[in-house]
């Protein structure tokens, strides 16, 4: 900031080029404010320290602004030596930062620092994609590690790239991300047995492949705006049902599937044959997944009734491992007949909606999910 600040003033006084580079020679904790008006053009130091190389001083002599410039240096250097600090205490005067008034920019340099200092439109390329509804963020920095992403037709390998997606074209396996991003969409979705968690559309039994007919009625829905490219929020396996986010949000998918985010999540497994008490307390200890030790939250036998022959328990796990609770089950000495997911954080699959049918979350869902919609 300081180095910007000195060759932003520099450059009002209309100094040569090479004064203005000379200007990375200082110390950054060097600072120079400036004021400008239609009358004076003048600098107010609040926080001078010396240069670092004489010679660049020998070179400055000849020019009468760069002069001024030392001058006012030397003033601020004197002024802040600490003899001169003692003095002022021991006289009861206040620092020269705390007389300093705040100084006033006009238009002119405001729009100066906006246009060639200020950056506000550039991210990180990883966030753009995972905005743009790509993929959730760890999604999108394994595409960019893959060479699938390129940008102004270069290859870009690097997730924290700045990138600017109203000016920069930004391509990810061929197709070229949007300027005008559509509107962040968020659904739950009863899962049913068979499909897979893929963000291939053209899969048939792909969980996106559920939601064709919903994309075909959007443009009719949600006039003049882009389609959005849905993922699910993390993954259930071929043979598990029930509840699965699917948005185009990746920092919303980023937050809710992280470990991080403490989200526990509720299943319900139908075991073939008899449940004991023996087995509920060996899913209880937990089991190694994926070389980790997994304990569940919660483990308990639910009533039977009288439709479902089968005994049922509702396991309730937090880390989200894949197949967990299967593995849980399996170390217990039992077999799953079905597997189904009731509940995300505070947010339960409705019992109403049926496997293959979605809803639209509202602001109060997405609050039960952790989330705040922006």
């Amino acid at each position: 900031m300081a180095v910007a600040a000195v060759t932003t003033a520099l450059s009002t006084f209309h100094i040569s080029k090479p004064y203005s580079i000379a200007c990375n020679h200082l110390r950054y904790h060097t600072l120079f404010t400036y004021s400008l008006s239609s009358r004076s053009s003048e600098f107010i130091t609040t926080s001078v320290s010396s240069l670092t190389d004489k010679k660049l001083v020998g070179q400055w002599r000849g020019d009468p602004c760069s002069v001024r410039i030392l001058h006012v240096m030397a003033d601020a250097s004197a002024v802040n030596s600490p003899a001169e600090k003692k003095l002022r205490s021991s006289r009861g005067l206040r620092s020269t930062r705390e007389l300093t008034s705040e100084p006033r920019y006009s238009k002119a340099a405001r729009r100066f620092y906006n246009e060639n200092f200020k950056e506000t439109s550039s991210q990180r390329l990883s966030k753009v994609l995972a905005a743009a509804g790509v993929a959730s963020r760890r999604s999108c920095e394994e595409l960019i590690f893959e060479g699938r992403v390129t940008v102004n037709g270069s290859v870009c390998n690097t997730p924290q790239t700045r990138v600017d997606p109203k000016k920069d074209m930004i391509y990810v396996n061929g197709n070229r991300l949007p300027k005008k991003l559509p509107p962040k969409v968020y659904l739950a979705l009863n899962k049913p047995k068979g499909y897979i968690c893929s963000s291939g559309e053209t899969q048939t039994k792909s969980v996106i492949s559920l939601f064709s007919d919903y994309m075909k009625s959007w443009d009719k829905r949600n006039p003049g705006q882009p389609k959005p490219r849905l993922f699910t929020v993390g993954r259930l396996d071929v043979a598990t049902t029930g509840l699965i986010i699917v948005t185009n949000d990746g920092e919303f998918a980023q937050k809710i599937s992280h470990p991080s985010s403490g989200l526990s999540k509720e299943y319900i497994a139908t075991i073939d044959g008899a449940v004991n008490k023996r087995h509920l307390l060996a899913i209880s200890e937990g089991t190694m997944v994926d070389g980790v030790k997994c304990i569940p939250d919660a483990v308990e036998l639910l009533p039977q009734q009288p439709d479902k022959s089968r005994p049922r328990i509702r396991i309730v796990v937090h880390e989200g491992r894949n197949h967990e609770v299967r593995e849980l089950v399996k170390s217990a000495g039992l077999q799953i007949y079905s597997l189904k997911r009731m509940r995300i954080g505070a947010f339960r699959l409705p019992p109403d909606l049926l496997f293959g049918k979605h809803m639209e979350l509202k602001p109060a869902h997405l609050k039960a999910l952790g989330w705040e919609d922006k």
